[in-house]
């Protein structure tokens, strides 16, 4: 299996979005700067994230992008899929002419790994990752590094409040 960066940097995004999200919207530019990804790639990214339902935009004065269902319902294998990645580890992208036409002694063992993997990618979401030792300390670490005061700000408010 070749993840590309297409689905490291949507999984690492919507992992951002869902860490950040009861202090509100998340700018494009905010995770660009935090997470070290192109704005202009982010907004590919994010429309194909938005035609997927994971996304959502917010419009106006704080606005960006929210998820558009609970972390817990959105897994990492959804959000690689809704940017035309596969989890597919055969050479023939599962169409079973492997070998000159013809499916290949291994081609078996490759299938079952493509679903063993898209199965595990499945059984994850973001909330599960969000919960994860370490990520949510690394995650306002990684704010205040970079100035995002404010976000970080507004989530140690919701969590002061009881809203976390």
């Amino acid at each position: 299996m070749r993840l590309s960066t297409k689905g490291r940097y949507s999984v690492t995004a919507m992992l951002d979005l869902a860490i950040h999200d009861k202090a509100g919207p998340v700018t494009l530019g905010d995770i660009s700067q935090c997470q070290g990804i192109s704005l202009s790639y982010l907004e590919q990214l994010f429309s194909s994230l938005r035609k997927s339902g994971l996304v959502k935009g917010v419009r106006g004065p704080g606005g960006g992008y929210r998820l558009a269902r609970p972390a817990g319902e959105i897994s990492i294998a959804e959000i690689i899929t809704a940017v035309d990645e596969n989890v597919d580890v055969t050479r023939c992208h599962g169409e079973g002419d492997c070998q000159e036409g013809e499916r290949c002694l291994t081609h078996e063992l490759w299938t079952d790994l493509s679903q063993r993997l898209y199965q595990f990618l499945d059984n994850i979401t973001l909330a599960q990752f969000v919960d994860r030792p370490g990520i949510p300390e690394l995650s306002m670490q990684r704010d205040k590094i970079i100035g995002r005061f404010e976000l970080a700000r507004k989530q140690a408010d919701a969590i002061s409040r009881g809203l976390v």
